[in-house]
């Protein structure tokens, strides 16, 4: 048995090294607010753009009838073929769901899905478990009403970096509802699926002020809903995670893939070469190719949902 990280990197993938390592090298490391105060700096910078046309925003309700919004993107010119749920990241406390519209409309239109962002609650105004719960509500509301809303129950869910971690606690209670097998894939980009400080990687985080922010008041930050990588991780759908090779959350995205995969889940681990976190958000070509792996595993599941299924395509809005 040989292991090591050259036994998951694809070998396709050399061609573009050169230029990753170049624009990661220029670009330099990047790191989150170290405080409320550079908090506010940075959601100052983040000027909400105006909505991109053929995003929609709805406002689902959770089980306490509080109202969760969600832009949902659908594409104008081609069949609705799933349903993707996708959690922006931000270290729980920054991000949008607007401010993925334009990724949102691109990806809706290049795939022919409808894809819907969840604008849930942010740290330290709404701590944990406000995120969590908004996209539960939102997963929730598109099982019981995508089929006659969008036209289809082919659903996958996806995030990166929080996001992913988001992603990965919705689907552990949709699992506790016994509704998990209703998702047909996962994507997980660099997920940040320890907040303990216990793992290795966990505890190279363990300053960083998101945490406090988002779980510092938390008791047992080992806690499934906070720290996945701790859960009991049987009865998930099939799971794609992407991480970059020099990520620093780069081994927990290693146990996330391989506790599912022994507990019997469908798991596809990507990892790519010269790569730190949060690469696929950046105009190299090693980004570019793990989207379109990204794309293609996506577009593979949701066609076996809906061969599964037998569900009927909706034609795009404007066609016949």
């Amino acid at each position: 048995m040989r292991v090591g990280l050259d036994c998951l990197v694809a070998a396709g993938l050399a061609g573009h090294v050169a230029g990753s390592r170049a624009f990661h090298a220029a670009r330099g490391e990047r790191r989150g607010p170290a405080s409320l105060e550079e908090l506010r700096e940075a959601r100052a910078q983040q000027v909400p753009a105006a909505p991109t046309a053929g995003v929609t925003v709805e406002q689902v309700a959770d089980a306490s009838g509080r109202a969760v919004p969600v832009r949902i993107a659908s594409p104008a010119t081609r069949q609705l073929r799933g349903v993707y749920l996708d959690v922006p990241g931000g270290g729980f406390t920054l991000g949008s769901a607007a401010g993925g519209d334009a990724r949102d409309a691109a990806l809706a239109e290049s795939l022919g899905i409808a894809v819907v962002g969840v604008e849930h609650r942010l740290a330290p105004e709404d701590p944990w478990p406000a995120a969590p719960d908004d996209c539960e509500a939102a997963a929730l509301w598109l099982l019981d009403h995508a089929g006659v809303r969008l036209g289809t129950t082919a659903l996958a869910i996806g995030g990166s970096s929080a996001g992913a971690t988001l992603a990965v606690t919705t689907l552990l209670r949709l699992r506790d509802r016994g509704l998990a097998d209703r998702v047909c894939g996962a994507v997980l980009q660099f997920g940040t699926h320890d907040l303990s400080g216990r793992t290795p990687t966990g505890r190279r985080i363990a300053g960083e002020y998101f945490l406090e922010a988002h779980v510092g008041h938390v008791a047992d930050r080992t806690a499934p809903d906070v720290s996945p990588v701790f859960g009991d991780l049987h009865g998930l759908p099939p799971t794609l995670l992407v991480v970059g090779a020099l990520d620093i959350l780069l081994e927990d995205n290693l146990v996330m893939a391989a506790r599912p995969s022994a507990a019997g889940n469908e798991v596809d681990l990507r990892v790519y070469p010269e790569s730190p976190h949060g690469f696929t958000g950046h105009p190299t070509g090693m980004a570019r190719a793990a989207l379109g792996d990204r794309d293609a595993w996506l577009t593979e599941r949701l066609a076996a949902a809906r061969v599964a299924g037998g569900t009927a395509l909706r034609p795009a809005a404007g066609t016949s």
